[in-house]
């Protein structure tokens, strides 16, 4: 038993590293355009946040002024003056910390968004690969129809001939494999749409990558792990921050001022005693607060976006559980038609037995194995293409959570 449990262990780390195996290529299906395309959005996020978390600190102003004049006689008299100034708040009642934090928490919201995007597009391209796959299973399905189709007309036409059938059961006989026929040439066509969907999203061989194999999630991994769910918590906290700097735009700022000066002097100022410098230096402080007739309405609006975030957060959660619910009822459904197709498989592989003894005794034809044996590869088929339905409501789920294809 102890060796068993061992063997278990064992397995189970090798479809965890399969799983991984899996998740690394699929992370890497979109194509380079489009991949860099979403590094450029994220490296772009992370400069805008940087620029945001320094916005409360002002711009030095340097500047340099030249003016003339011919007010002490005909001559002009020019002077020139270079100066820096600073004007920078310094305490703003929590608006100068809550600013920054306003800041990081807009960048991981939006990087949040980027990756749900994202997340989506690789989930479709995922998608298109499946129903790929499934249109290759219908395409088998169809042409092992359309081989019975033929030997069903052989078969009526043989009995037509003989005087033992009616020429409307050759004709129905006809149309169904006409009929079929389109459908395999619709059934190419759509083939052929999806590689072209699939080639805008990624520039890899579709037929060189291997679909992932979906288990089913929990409903608090569901949600825990979605992006779209953490998108909304993240406006929260953006809500939040934002109300404080709302809040202390209207409170008292204390600010520094301070000013260097190197100019000429002017000549009317000039006498041997003079204290005036070229060269100088002004600094000061300031206490400023606005009285603006909005700020309780502003203040007012802010609160009621936190709220509001707080309310989609709520929403969504109860969203994301309805749509695991009917993921997993659909699921639900698609399990009980592969039990049948296994049963009706296992039918048919009887049947298949029994019509090739009746060919050895006389009483059943080449064609009626054929047909059988075409018939059992359609049960097989039909089982295959379940499974690929049930990837595709599985994926249903994947498509918004985070590193888990």
């Amino acid at each position: 038993m102890k060796g068993l449990d061992v063997l278990k262990r064992f397995l189970i780390a090798c479809s965890l590293t399969f799983g991984l195996l899996h998740a690394d290529a699929l992370e890497k299906i979109l194509s380079e355009n489009q991949e860099g395309i979403f590094e450029y959005d994220i490296e772009s996020n992370k400069i805008q946040s940087e620029k945001l978390s320094n916005s409360w600190l002002n711009p030095i102003q340097v500047e340099y002024q030249k003016s003339y004049t011919t007010q002490m006689g005909s001559d002009s008299v020019g002077t020139g003056t270079f100066s820096v100034r600073i004007n920078q708040p310094i305490f703003r009642f929590g608006g100068i910390y809550y600013g920054i934090k306003y800041a990081k928490a807009s960048e991981a919201l939006n990087h949040s968004k980027i990756m749900l995007q994202k997340r989506q597009m690789i989930g479709n391209a995922v998608e298109l690969l499946f129903n790929m796959q499934k249109n290759i299973l219908e395409q088998k399905r169809l042409k092992l129809l359309i081989q019975n189709d033929r030997l069903d007309i052989a078969q009526k036409k043989e009995h037509y001939h003989s005087g033992l059938l009616d020429s409307s059961f050759l004709d129905q006989a006809l149309l169904k494999k006409s009929q079929d026929d389109v459908t395999l040439m619709d059934t190419k066509m759509r083939y052929i749409d999806l590689k072209n969907q699939f080639a805008i999203l990624s520039d890899k061989d579709p037929m060189k990558l291997k679909l992932p194999k979906l288990k089913f999630v929990s409903k608090e991994q569901y949600k825990s792990k979605h992006l779209g769910y953490r998108v909304e918590r993240e406006t929260v906290a953006l809500a939040n921050y934002n109300e404080k700097v709302v809040l202390a735009k209207y409170l008292p700022t204390v600010s520094l001022q301070g000013q260097y000066i190197d100019g000429d002097l002017n000549p009317l100022f000039l006498s041997p005693d003079s204290l005036l410098k070229e060269q100088y230096y002004t600094y000061g402080f300031s206490i400023s607060m606005p009285i603006d007739f909005n700020a309780l309405r502003d203040i007012e609006v802010s609160k009621v976006e936190k709220l509001k975030a707080k309310l989609n957060v709520i929403e969504k959660k109860k969203s994301l559980y309805r749509e695991y619910d009917g993921v997993a009822k659909s699921i639900e459904m698609i399990k009980q038609k592969i039990q049948l197709a296994i049963q009706n498989e296992a039918l048919y592989k009887r049947l298949y037995t029994l019509t090739k003894d009746l060919e050895g005794a006389g009483e059943k034809t080449a064609l009626d194995v054929a047909t059988m044996q075409h018939s059992l590869e359609i049960k097989k088929i039909d089982r295959k293409i379940y499974e690929i339905d049930k990837q595709l409501y599985l994926l249903k789920l994947y498509i918004g959570m985070e590193n888990v294809l």
